[in-house]
């Protein structure tokens, strides 16, 4: 992979490609951004560039050194990354006993340090003082999605490159080029990834569809009966992250409904193609009821978090977000007729 594969990355690339190109590469960056955006990749990309044979602003992908680097066995390519919680003050200290000597093989010895805000004191501490004494032949760059948790010690030492979202249409682009799916799927999942390429491939392997499909077609009616009601919870039950990945559907699906409240339009919707049902919808419902939905889904996302329980906590959520009064009135009445009739 070239600068020229990545997606939706035009500001950094070119950036990344001039500071290649003129050979005025800072000796430490900081990429950061959302998670799944293409930092780590660029990141390799950049190293390529760095030690590729052709000597051009970009990697060539056919020289030993690219391929190597591809293939994760270049002596000069060095990737840390968290074992467990942290990143181990032992890997540091390890970097440091090799970067005495020169490159092996490259121009330059290249360090990515992957979510580097998961560097503990010690660890951070170790690191600064490499990068308190820049070597013309070392370059460091350090990968994050939560760059407020770094030291500003280490932030203050770093040239920083901020990757944005990667736009929804080209997403949608890269799934249908490079995973040969329909305009209608990637789009769908495009629109779900918020904005982030990593995710949109995770929502595709893990058959994201169905699962949005079988909320959706739920919920399409706005209200639910007592039994509905739990049959729902009950299709939202599971392991704690397929919980939270079904709540982050509920929590598009407001949001939908918000913003085609507010706009009229389907354009930025999450479902576009349920645009006729969230626009039947959203004319019922208030903003502050959209609102209060929100923050619903988001406190039964917390407490699961919180290994709360499940079954009680989706059900909770289901009945204050979807039950019809009415049929809860109506059950009231029946209820004892009911269980006299059995008697």
């Amino acid at each position: 992979m070239s600068f020229a594969d990545l997606c939706g990355q035009d500001g950094p690339i070119d950036v990344l490609k001039r500071a290649v190109e003129k050979r005025r590469v800072p000796h430490a960056f900081l990429f950061y951004g959302a998670e799944g955006v293409g930092k780590r990749t660029a990141a390799l990309v950049l190293a390529k560039a760095l030690n590729c044979e052709a000597g051009g602003a970009d990697a060539c992908d056919a020289c030993l050194s690219c391929r190597k680097i591809d293939r994760g066995n270049h002596p000069d390519c060095i990737v840390i990354e968290p074992e467990g919680q942290f990143i181990k003050v032992a890997d540091i200290k390890e970097l440091q006993e090799r970067m005495r000597f020169r490159p092996l093989e490259g121009a330059r010895r290249v360090v990515i340090i992957d979510d580097a805000e998961r560097m503990n004191a010690t660890s951070a501490n170790s690191l600064l003082k490499t990068l308190e004494e820049p070597s013309a032949v070392n370059v460091f760059l350090l990968v994050s999605s939560r760059p407020h948790m770094l030291p500003m010690t280490i932030l203050s030492r770093c040239h920083r490159l901020r990757f944005n979202p990667v736009p929804r249409d080209a997403i949608a682009a890269f799934l249908m080029r490079e995973h040969g799916l329909a305009p209608d799927r990637a789009l769908i999942l495009a629109s779900s990834s918020g904005g982030s390429i990593g995710r949109a491939l995770s929502l595709h392997r893990g058959d994201y569809l169905a699962l949005r499909d079988g909320i959706l077609d739920r919920i399409a009616r706005g209200s639910l009966d007592p039994p509905g009601c739990l049959e729902l919870a009950g299709h939202l039950a599971g392991e704690k992250e397929e919980i939270l990945e079904a709540l982050d559907v509920l929590k598009s699906w407001y949001r939908d409904l918000l913003v085609f409240r507010e706009t009229g339009g389907a354009g930025t919707l999450v479902h576009h193609d349920r645009a006729a049902d969230i626009g039947r919808l959203a004319s019922a419902m208030s903003g502050e009821s959209l609102l209060g939905a929100f923050q619903t889904i988001r406190a039964a996302a917390e407490a699961i978090e919180r290994n709360a329980n499940k079954a009680l906590t989706l059900e909770t959520m289901v009945f204050t977000l979807f039950a019809d009064k009415a049929n809860f009135v109506e059950d009231s009445r029946r209820g004892p007729r009911a269980a006299g009739s059995g008697r």
